[in-house]
């Protein structure tokens, strides 16, 4: 018998009891593992549910409770996430999360304290939701070198987006039907601005390269300047989308990361990620490429991915089991986006002669309306960013610049 105790009994946490309770025989059919849940701490009573009678208000219950085995923190937000986290390892309990902040933000530390106490830190839900991505890169690439790794890792922004590739909506009317439809908070700064995806790249980068960047070190551009101009233009330029992307690459003995909205070419695994969906494309050395799909939010997806860390610790308690290790990146550690070589897409005012004038060739071009763009060769970022003081100079306008996936 496994007794886990849930912090949290919102979204994700009364998930992952539903989760528990309805499979729990097919999963102690599947694994061997019986779980219980034991505690539920929460600030609000739960009067009518059936895990009434396991709600306490006092985290003490919890930690002094020897017969907890594992801890399930999904209360969001840093604080008292962290605390409890930590205090619970240091009581000799294992510790899965979902909450990507206090991953991006302390996962050296709480990993550094759960090898100290001979216990596990998992966080399989804090990225991509239900996909499978943290231990299939702990465990089933470990042979491998990853290159770099590009994900949509938001859905809020990828539905919105695809509300205005497919059906020709303006950014603001598909973040209020996002909204509407609960896909976007009331404050929808995190997801529309990048950061939510900037924490989890630098997870993804701390899996892959061994050293996490803090998300306010890395470049984060949202999408609230995609004009719904840009996206049929794509369209019309070799038929690319536009996706918001974390992306994270290994530049010499340093590591790249950033966020921002990327032209995806038709060939590429991640253009068809539509909706509310999540993509993550990770580059190897030997295998190639491997894409992850699936939902990448949501109250049973999520909790499927909580659970799934929940029975790893349980029918691995007596075995050495994978786990990560990393350590916090200094400024030496992280490459500047000025280095970052990729095609990228502009939209400038006047016609094909004003883009001659600065760029001697390009890819492919479209003039409509006055307006025209066109997609260059690979250039580096700070070669894009002198492109677009010549045009200036020249008294063109650059109305949209992109990078190119």
């Amino acid at each position: 018998m496994i007794n886990v105790a849930i912090l949290g009994f919102g979204v994700v946490g009364s998930g992952t009891a539903e989760v528990i309770e309805k499979n729990k025989d097919v999963i102690k059919e599947k694994t061997g593992a019986e779980l219980c849940i034991k505690h539920i701490l929460d600030l609000r009573d739960f009067p009518g549910s059936p895990f009434e009678k396991l709600i306490t208000h006092d985290f003490n219950d919890i930690i002094n409770d020897g017969e907890v085995d594992i801890v399930v923190e999904a209360m969001g937000g840093a604080h008292p996430a962290y605390d409890f986290s930590k205090a619970a390892l240091e009581a000799g309990k294992h510790v899965v999360t979902s909450n990507k902040l206090v991953v991006a933000q302390f996962g050296t530390e709480l990993l550094e304290t759960a090898e100290k106490n001979g216990v596990r830190y998992l966080f399989e839900a804090s990225v991509g939701g239900g996909i499978p991505i943290i231990k299939p890169m702990m465990s089933d690439l470990a042979q491998n070198r990853i290159d770099s790794v590009s994900g949509i890792l938001n859905g809020t922004t990828n539905y919105i987006l695809t509300q205005m590739s497919e059906n020709g909506a303006e950014f603001s009317d598909a973040l209020k039907e996002a909204q509407a439809k609960g896909y976007a908070e009331a404050d929808p700064t995190s997801d529309i601005e990048g950061h939510d995806a900037a924490r989890k790249i630098v997870i993804l980068a701390a899996l892959a390269y061994g050293k996490l960047i803090s998300p306010d070190a890395i470049y984060c551009e949202g999408i609230t300047k995609i004009d719904s101009k840009d996206v049929a233009l794509a369209e019309k330029l070799g038929g690319h989308s536009i996706k918001l992307i974390g992306h994270a690459e290994k530049a010499g003995d340093k590591i790249l990361a950033f966020v921002a909205p990327r032209l995806i070419p038709a060939a590429n695994p991640l253009h068809d990620v539509s909706d509310v969906f999540n993509g993550i494309l990770v580059s190897c050395d030997m295998l190639g490429d491997a894409m992850f799909y699936g939902r990448g939010a949501g109250k049973l997806p999520t909790a499927s991915a909580v659970v799934s860390d929940v029975i790893d610790i349980a029918v691995k308690s007596e075995m050495k089991a994978a786990s990560a290790k990393w350590e916090d990146a200094s400024d030496s550690d992280i490459a500047p986006l000025a280095d970052y070589v990729c095609a990228h897409y502009f939209r400038i005012s006047g016609c094909e002669k004003c883009m001659a004038k600065v760029f001697e060739s390009v890819e492919r071009s479209v003039t409509e309306n006055g307006e025209t763009a066109f997609i260059t060769k690979p250039i580096s970022e700070a070669e894009a960013v002198a492109k677009e003081k010549a045009f200036a100079e020249n008294g063109t306008k650059v109305l949209a610049r992109i990078r190119v996936l």
